[in-house]
């Protein structure tokens, strides 16, 4: 795969990987999957019975960039570097999805609530027909989250697009005492690791 020039494409619906890429200095063009289509989702993102996170979520990325490079190819599209993500959120040793309703929003908090869980992110690079990935893993520790202040975050439509039901950079930062490891990373985007990966395929950063 020969790049035509410095660009390459982002797949992710994402905004906060969108900013997160532009603060780096790094152009980008969006190809963007489908998740809806007579034959369902182009890429799944349900978990495989018994599969761990860091595979899932190592699986997932892959699925994303090998999926959208057939999708450059069959819509002609100008051959570039194409990247990957996904993020997710683990409690012990479960993977908690992007809620429902209020419900399940709810109930996804009150199990961080007063503890540390996990936050990991997968980041694929495909170029010259070679996948390079890279996982990072923070924790994340909440304050004790009380009903009052769950019904009342959970009625703004913050924790409906996102893994765990939170942003760290949203509402949710009030709920946040500690942070180890990448703040980009729990964003959906860890900058040195996805600066190192796009260095190596010779994009420039900065």
């Amino acid at each position: 795969m020969k790049p035509v020039d410095h660009k390459i494409y982002l797949a992710s619906k994402s905004p906060r990987r969108r900013e997160l890429l532009r603060q780096i200095g790094v152009e980008f063009e969006l190809l963007l999957l489908r998740d809806h289509s007579p034959r369902g989702p182009e890429v799944s993102e349900e978990v495989l019975p018994g599969e761990k996170a860091e595979d899932y979520v190592v699986r997932v990325t892959r699925e994303k960039v090998e999926y959208s490079a057939k999708t450059m190819l069959w819509r002609r599209l100008p051959m570039r570097p194409i990247l990957a993500a996904d993020t997710t959120v683990v409690v012990d040793g479960r993977i908690l999805g992007k809620p429902a309703d209020p419900a399940e929003a709810s109930a996804m908090l009150k199990q961080l609530s007063g503890r540390t869980h996990q936050v990991l992110t997968s980041v694929a690079l495909l170029h010259d027909d070679q996948t390079l990935q890279v996982t990072q893993t923070s924790h994340v520790t909440f304050a004790p989250l009380s009903d009052t202040m769950l019904h009342a975050y959970c009625a703004t439509p913050e924790p409906y697009d996102k893994a765990g039901g939170y942003a760290v950079q949203g509402l949710a930062a009030v709920f946040i005492e500690t942070i180890t490891g990448s703040y980009s990373g729990i964003m959906g985007l860890p900058l040195r690791e996805t600066a190192q990966l796009l260095q190596q395929a010779g994009i420039p950063v900065l």
